[in-house]
């Protein structure tokens, strides 16, 4: 069979002559006829057919243009309706095909399951080509009668190929839609049993469907509507899959695992994906998606998360992965899932700092090191098996904040600040030289790694304050392993919470960097001073007060040997700087003695205060407690501190039996001192010292922090004038969050303080108000 578009109109042998349909009709009826039992057809026969629809429509036009030229105005000629014939010709089509089909019908009505869909596709193949191949031999009667009877609002007039389409829905898919629907239907169950089909039946159905709600009520023909195929087949179908999946899923419950329940899940999810590619409409895909997701997941959700705490239990990654897939595809499922993580990791970060026992609270490393493992592991989790997602993300965080902040090892100190104060210990040991110090690579690593446990904690000011305190004392001492890592740790923690929260750690470094250029600058004075400081090489570090968290501690009387040199630099710097007083922080302070008195030449490093206590024994080898009390002007607790750790190293011995110390106590430098090494270092940390510095520290951290509060209040009161109490304790919060968790009762008391300094004041009449004074 040949189908042809005609582009020239063929000539009309009957001139003008009216062609009546009986004349034609069979001719063309017969045409007809070959083209629906899909006979071949030369292209002249095609043409023969176009040219009798084409005469027969355009014969009365011909006669009709000479009776408006003889009778009327020539612009009357166009007036709608008056050229065009065809109405008799499309009922002639209309009702031959209403025939064929209902003659068809005959051999389809008894058929069922695949017998019938067999006799359905195939005749709709033969009847869908053949009224396309008809629609072109009746182009003229579409182009011009049929589009004047739309254009003027008739109904029930089609284009002949769309005309076919009504009939065949009217006359053969009405009288077989539902056992042509159920047949399809019974064949996809049988492929989710497993079985293999013939899927051509079922897309041939499908395409029918589809293609008769094209054409329905859309006389305009300007897209598709599917509702045949939504109402004759997608509801009955999802219907069907819902309760094919119900069963299937109660009853696989019933006799497997979960965790191969998950497996199945997913490969029928799979399938009915890819069932839709195959052979269904792609507008079935989301409500397919919907209802499989409901079915075998939607309702299944609490076995599943009881499922999820076994598996996180078990480290069951692979699985815990499957189950979130299977999850996140129901709205709002993930919510539990989240609960339930977050509350595992906050359980087993608990756990991991409890099983450490009391040895964490003094070892930052392990504790700070367990805190890592705990994160590592539930950070690389959330990474993969959660696909990174914002919800899972946020449950670690939470989780990590719960038992970072509270665990035994604060509990134990009775203190939250316990963390923070670890975790500044912690830097401190990974900074300070030390033949354990890790390469640069593996440090910047670690530091990552503290910058981690840093987010979490709450009292940052804290953290601010100890680590502080031990840089301070790296920079003093130079005990920093390297200023690139210390540099680097700073660029951290500013980048974490800004300049304000470094800037004194900053103004640390630039100290160090000009005592150096001050110590230069003092060695030249001395030269061109011509002073001689008694072999005494005296170097010093000065350091702003405001920067620095030293102070001094005790009161001290410097050794007469240190004397000249402490009085010319003295001199020195108020040369230079004029206003400026020196406060020296001897405890601070360190240096070498070298002896003479011992059988080798040994080389000390002490404190300044162990240095006052030794230099004493070049005029006298015995003196009583009381007599070192009295001398270098230290208080009884601090030097028993300090003359117990030089009697540990042998280098004093007690005269009293008993070993304790009391005022009477005389003690005498042991001139029988031996040491492995040449150079010994007995500058160890005094306890007292250790215990005061951290009450200092503590005393200090409550100070700023009422401070803070206390400015907070002000920026807050400043821009709202009027605010009642609660509403102002919930923005002091939340503006100083980052820094530290501020308590309700230290924020009333701050409010109080500025109330006594005419800050603010209470609104009379209104309870609980307050407003700002400028």
């Amino acid at each position: 069979m040949v189908m042809s578009s005609l582009q020239n109109r063929p000539q009309n042998p009957h001139g003008l002559r009216q062609i009546k349909l009986d004349e034609i009709w069979d001719d063309l009826q017969g045409g007809i006829n070959h083209v629906y039992k899909r006979q071949s057809m030369a292209k002249p026969r095609y043409m023969e057919l176009y040219t009798h629809v084409y005469n027969y429509c355009t014969s009365i036009n011909q006669q009709t243009q000479q009776k408006i030229h003889r009778g009327k105005k020539l612009s009357d000629r166009n007036q709608p309706g008056a050229q065009f014939v065809g109405s008799d010709l499309y009922k002639r089509v209309k009702e031959y095909m209403r025939s064929y089909l209902i003659n068809l019908l005959k051999d389809g009505a008894d058929l069922m399951d695949e017998s019938v869909l067999t006799f359905y596709t195939q005749q709709w193949e033969d009847y869908r080509f053949s009224s396309k191949v008809l629609n072109g031999v009746c182009a003229y009667l579409n182009r011009h009668w049929v589009r004047r009877e739309r254009d003027e609002g008739s109904k029930d007039i089609y284009e002949v190929y769309s005309l076919a389409l009504v009939i065949w829905k009217e006359c053969l898919f009405k009288p077989l839609n539902k056992q042509v629907t159920n047949a399809v239907l019974r064949l996809i169950e049988r492929e989710r049993n497993g079985e293999t089909i013939n899927t051509r039946l079922v897309s041939g159905v499908i395409q029918c469907y589809v293609e008769l709600g094209l054409n329905e009520e859309d006389h305009d023909f300007k897209g598709p509507t599917l509702g045949v195929y939504k109402a004759s087949f997608e509801e009955l179908f999802l219907e069907d899959t819902e309760r094919f999946y119900a069963a299937e899923s109660a009853e696989f419950l019933r006799e497997n695992p979960v965790t191969e329940y998950m497996k199945r899940a997913e490969t029928r999810l799979s399938e009915e994906q890819k069932r839709v590619r195959l052979y269904l409409h792609e507008s079935t895909q989301d409500e397919l998606a919907k209802k499989c997701e409901q079915v075998l997941i939607g309702k299944h959700f609490d076995i599943l998360y009881a499922e999820f705490q076994y598996l996180l239990n078990d480290d069951k990654d692979s699985d815990l992965g499957r189950m979130y897939n299977l999850v996140k595809l129901i709205p709002d499922g993930l919510g539990e899932l989240r609960n339930l993580l977050e509350q595992h990791i906050s359980n087993q970060g608990h756990s991991a700092i409890e099983k450490c026992g009391n040895e964490a609270v003094n070892d930052p490393k392990l504790y700070v090191e367990t805190i890592l493992c705990v994160h590592r592991k539930y950070n690389a989790l959330v990474m993969t098996a959660f696909g990174n997602d914002n919800g899972f993300i946020e449950a670690l965080d939470k989780a990590c904040g719960k038992f970072i902040n509270v665990n035994a090892v604060t509990k134990h100190a009775n203190s939250t600040s316990k963390s923070p104060e670890l975790l500044a210990r912690y830097c401190d040991s990974l900074l300070k030289k030390s033949s354990k110090n890790p390469e640069e690579a593996e440090l910047e690593d670690i530091l990552n790694s503290v910058m981690i446990v840093f987010k979490y904690i709450e009292d940052k000011d804290v953290f601010q304050k100890f680590y502080s305190r031990m840089l301070a004392k790296r920079l003093v001492n130079q005990t920093s392993a390297s200023d690139d890592a210390e540099a680097n740790m700073i660029s951290k923690l500013k980048q974490a919470c800004g300049f304000e929260y470094t800037s004194k750690l900053q103004r640390m470094f630039q100290d160090i960097g000009v005592s150096k250029d001050l110590n230069d600058q003092f060695k030249k004075y001395l030269t061109d001073k011509c002073h001689s400081e008694s072999g005494v090489d005296f170097s010093i570090q000065v350091l702003s007060s405001g920067s620095w968290p030293f102070q001094q501690s005790v009161g001290f009387n410097l050794p007469v040997e240190l004397e000249k040199s402490y009085q010319s630099f003295s001199n020195f710097y108020g040369s230079r700087h004029n206003g400026r007083k020196l406060q020296w922080v001897y405890q601070m302070s360190k240096g070498e003695l070298v002896t003479n008195c011992f059988k080798n030449r040994y080389t000390l490093q002490a404190s300044t205060f162990q240095m006052g206590i030794l230099l004493m024994f070049n005029n006298e080898t015995k003196f009583t407690v009381k007599q070192i009390e009295e001398h270098t002007g230290l208080n009884i607790d601090t030097l028993f501190q300090i003359l117990s750790v030089l009697l540990k190293s042998k280098l004093l011995i007690s005269e009293d039996e008993s070993g304790g110390l009391s005022s009477s106590t005389i003690l005498k430098l042991f001139l029988e001192y031996k040491n492995k090494k040449l150079r010994v270092n007995i500058n160890v940390p005094v306890k007292l010292e250790q215990k005061q510095e951290q009450e200092q520290t503590h005393k200090h951290i409550e100070e700023d922090r009422k401070l803070l509060i206390q400015a907070a209040i002000v920026r807050i009161m400043k821009m709202r004038k009027l605010l009642k109490h609660q509403p102002l304790l919930a923005e002091v919060m939340q503006q100083l969050s980052s820094r530290f968790k501020p308590r309700v009762p230290v924020i009333k008391k701050c409010i109080d303080i500025l109330i006594e300094k005419e800050y603010l004041e209470r609104v009379e009449g209104e309870k609980d108000v307050y407003s700002y004074l400028a």
